[in-house]
């Protein structure tokens, strides 16, 4: 939780507590759903929530924005985001049932009434008014732009076209090659200095 207030000082107190109870709220889930890897939830600031947050620093969403999170998994990227954001409405899904259920049980707990969460696979979502495509590692770049050419809104207001924003990591170049269009790189290790976010990108690309 210190990592969290150190990159993000101006969180209000709504805020901050919204942070610490994610901690005890993965830690008793994850022990009755495996949604994080059973070795990696002692890491769970570092390795999930501030690396989720990262797409806060690359992009300061503007209020109703439109986001929506494809593969959301537990609920990343998409929680930590709509807690940093709450003028910013958010639609996690994932075709895994158990996982969401897990995600809408966040929702509650925290009270994010700027969240709503849905099991449903990418390829069938309908709606075409979103602003922005979030995920982490879910699949290659090419084929969420694949899925997100319509259900993206055209029309942007935000300091980035509209598009997509995924979280990777390792050597990108024959993804970023082979997908069409251009792909803004914007390394984590810019904003954050642990070594765990060596190597590791936000992309951006419209669609």
């Amino acid at each position: 939780m210190k990592l969290i207030k150190h990159y993000f000082p101006d969180l209000n107190p709504l805020q901050i507590k919204r942070f610490e109870q994610l901690g005890d709220f993965y830690k008793e889930w994850n022990s009755k759903i495996n949604v994080i890897s059973r070795k990696d939830i002692d890491h769970l600031y570092l390795h999930h929530i501030l690396h989720s947050l990262s797409i806060g620093k690359v992009i300061k969403f503007k209020p109703y924005t439109q986001v929506i999170d494809i593969g959301t998994g537990g609920g990343f990227p998409g929680i930590p985001l709509a807690i940093l954001f709450p003028y910013v409405r958010f639609t996690l899904v994932d075709r895994i049932g158990k996982k969401i259920k897990v995600v809408n049980e966040a929702i509650q707990y925290l009270e994010l009434n700027n969240t709503r969460a849905f099991k449903q696979r990418a390829q069938d979502v309908e709606d075409n008014y979103y602003d922005f495509l979030i995920s982490r590692a879910v699949t290659d770049l090419s084929i969420l732009k694949k899925w997100g050419k319509h259900i993206i809104s055209k029309d942007f207001y935000n300091p980035l076209p509209n598009g997509i924003l995924v979280l990777k990591g390792g050597d990108l170049s024959q993804e970023i090659t082979k997908t069409k269009g251009k792909v803004r790189e914007f390394p984590i290790s810019t904003y954050f200095e642990e070594d765990w976010f060596k190597e590791k990108y936000v992309l951006h690309t419209s669609v």
